[in-house]
């Protein structure tokens, strides 16, 4: 439900889940993916954190859609993965993935899930949330059944997994939210889209 006054979300994401999540909590968006240079933007902060990175990608969106359209409020969001010290990449094919999900069998690795709000071309707010999600020693031929079940949509996920699907069966422990796990910490950006009066408090 959006407020009286008539403020409009844009939502600066091409990610399904994300829109599921907001749709599903009720609130109104239109979507409006950002056209920004992710790998530029990592390249030009080789030494961050990768929660903080999570939070830039997330800023760079909003601000990139916020500027063509300063009237509404626009909502970036964007996820990494720390894993064995180094931050992973969406896998760009399935052997990728293969190797990747064998690597993190039976280890523990983290989640960043960054937001952020703007209007007007100016940053208006931003978070994260991270959670960390352990697997359990999954057998070959669990993955082998699990790659092809799942196929190309893994290339599309930071982890190669999607835990709203057959992906819950990969882990063991999830420790933190669950809808920092799909994308978006949910519960602060609610909370600022009621600030920002998008949604009746």
């Amino acid at each position: 439900m959006t407020a009286g006054r008539g403020e409009r979300l844009i939502l600066a994401s091409a990610s399904a889940a994300r829109r599921t999540m907001l749709a599903g909590a009720g609130v109104t968006f239109v979507v409006q993916a950002a056209d920004v240079d992710e790998p530029a933007i990592k390249a030009s902060l080789p030494h961050v954190d990768p929660a903080e990175l999570a939070t830039e990608l997330a800023r760079a969106k909003a601000l990139a859609v916020s500027r063509h359209d300063p009237d509404a409020w626009v909502l970036g969001g964007d996820q990494t993965l720390e894993f064995d010290g180094g931050l992973v990449s969406k896998a760009p094919s399935l052997s990728a993935a293969r190797e990747r999900l064998t690597a993190m069998r039976g280890r523990s690795h983290r989640l960043h899930s960054g937001a952020a709000l703007a209007r007007g071309g100016q940053l208006v707010w931003s978070g994260v949330d991270t959670v960390t999600l352990t697997m359990r020693d999954f057998s070959d031929a669990f993955l082998d059944a699990y790659l092809a079940t799942e196929g190309e949509a893994l290339l599309g996920c930071v982890g190669s997994y999607r835990l709203e699907g057959m992906g819950a069966q990969l882990f063991e422990v999830v420790d933190g939210d669950y809808f920092t796990v799909l994308g978006l910490p949910l519960w602060p950006v609610l909370t600022e889209l009621r600030r920002a009066g998008v949604l009746v408090t």
